[in-house]
């Protein structure tokens, strides 16, 4: 083979269309989420005249179609193709950003969140399993996958460190300014997704049921698929309930209680932003490097262990002081960083081949929304009655029990499951920089066994 015409770069070892796909992937994720309003929607919704009970009902009514919306939108996605879905996804974002500049009232802002809802639902699956397949389709090592999720997931955050304190003054300008760069930030993630490549197989959807698209009855036997594979691999259903801890601590914490908890410390809305920032930092920087996480245990232990980080930080909240509060939050956004990548490719990893992908991770969102509905109406009804210490005491019980029913069912035997460990990066002895990883051997026979 002559250097230079076998398509790969001898460094990396990734093909033009393997790049050109983790480069749009990272641009279509920064853009796609960067939503400028979201340090002062609260703020920006009781200027326009909206109660707290309006505010936070949004909120829930918002969980609540987020699970309604993810199983049509991840079988959309797998009869379309994810591209398309990603696509269509952008499209009702841009819009869905718009709908407080028309209307800057209750109905404006249940429409928006509606909107934000249903496409976010279109992309939720539908962007990992583009990834993950059209990776998979260049030939390129699961690290490559693993690197590429953390990494976009870095870079959005970053983008968010550099955005966010610009909105204050940026709404002094034009008031509406947050949500009319949101919508052109959408609109920028419009682009990158017209802009992917196609994958072998995409044509109407999922390679492997083309032929049933033009049959009544498709969507339901997706459906009917899913569940199935869910059923008959309870590694898999094992796995996807295991992330509903990471999932639910962070969304609450970093969401719901971010600004109770340091109003009860004392520390003043003024300086909100900073410590935001300085957590979105931490999570940026673990998002970007799962791979210093070593490899003496096995993915699924990292998960549990960064789980019970982010439980006991919430915990410890309740004693420190200020200062010590704000230290916690950083460290709970770096486990929080740490484990998002590493969980992704756990649950990836486990869907069969011939599995309807996007689907299946939309089931898994369902299950992380669903339980985080629960959670915000919980938090809700602690925050009334005066009760913080309590809520964050109770949220890190019930975390530990849900860890420890996990770990009980895997090691009792109960699963069975390839125990190698694979699916984290290991360090090389030549690394020639941080980002550097090696192959993750025993990833694709795992999925074979599942």
């Amino acid at each position: 083979m002559i250097p230079g015409l076998s398509g790969k770069r001898p460094d990396t070892g990734l093909t033009h269309t393997a790049r050109r796909i983790i480069h749009l992937n990272y641009g279509f994720q920064l853009l796609f989420n960067l939503l400028w309003w979201m340090p002062v929607f609260y703020a920006y919704q009781k200027t326009a005249g909206l109660s707290d009970s309006q505010i936070f009902g949004i909120q829930s009514i918002y969980y609540v179609a987020f699970c309604l919306f993810e199983i049509p939108t991840g079988l959309i996605a797998d009869r379309i193709g994810a591209r398309n879905c990603l696509r269509a996804g952008a499209v009702v974002m841009t819009a869905a950003n718009l709908a407080p500049v028309v209307s800057a009232s209750y109905t404006g802002f249940l429409v928006h969140f509606l909107a934000i809802a249903l496409g976010r639902s279109l992309t939720s699956g539908a962007a990992s399993a583009y990834l993950y397949d059209g990776l998979r389709s260049e030939k390129c090592d699961d690290e490559h996958y693993l690197k590429a999720e953390g990494t976009a997931r870095a870079l959005g955050l970053a983008a968010k460190v550099v955005c966010w304190p610009l909105v204050g003054p940026l709404m002094t300008v034009a008031h509406a300014a947050p949500y009319v760069l949101s919508a052109a930030s959408a609109a920028g993630s419009l682009a990158c997704a017209v802009a992917l490549p196609r994958l072998a197989g995409e044509d109407g959807g999922s390679g492997r049921a083309a032929d049933r698209g033009r049959r009544g009855g498709a969507f339901l036997r997706d459906a009917g698929s899913a569940l199935r594979c869910v059923a008959s691999s309870p590694w898999l259903a094992l796995v996807m309930v295991q992330g509903v801890a990471v999932f639910t601590l962070s969304r609450i914490c970093q969401v719901n209680l971010f600004q109770p908890i340091l109003l009860d410390h004392g520390i003043g809305e003024a300086s909100h932003g900073g410590v935001l920032a300085a957590m979105t930092v931490a999570e940026a920087v673990a998002s970007a490097r799962p791979q210093w996480l070593s490899r003496r245990l096995p993915p699924v232990a990292w998960v549990s262990i960064l789980s019970l980080v982010l439980a006991g930080t919430l915990a410890a909240m309740t004693l420190g002081g200020p200062w010590a509060v704000i230290a916690l939050l950083c460290l709970f956004a770096a486990a929080t960083g740490f484990a998002y990548p590493v969980q992704r490719k756990l649950v990836n990893d486990a869907v069969p081949p011939d599995a309807p992908r996007a689907t299946l991770l939309s089931v898994e969102s369902i299950v992380d929304r669903a339980v985080c509905a629960l959670a915000a109406v919980a938090v809700g009804a602690y925050l009334s009655a005066g009760h913080l210490d309590t809520l964050l005491w109770h949220s890190a019980l019930a975390t530990v029990l849900l860890l420890g029913v996990f770990q009980l069912l895997v090691r009792g035997g109960a699963v069975q499951r390839d125990r190698s460990g694979a699916g984290l990066p290991a360090p090389a002895a030549d690394v020639r920089d941080a980002g550097d990883t090696v192959p993750l051997t025993g990833a694709r026979e795992r999925r074979n066994d599942t």
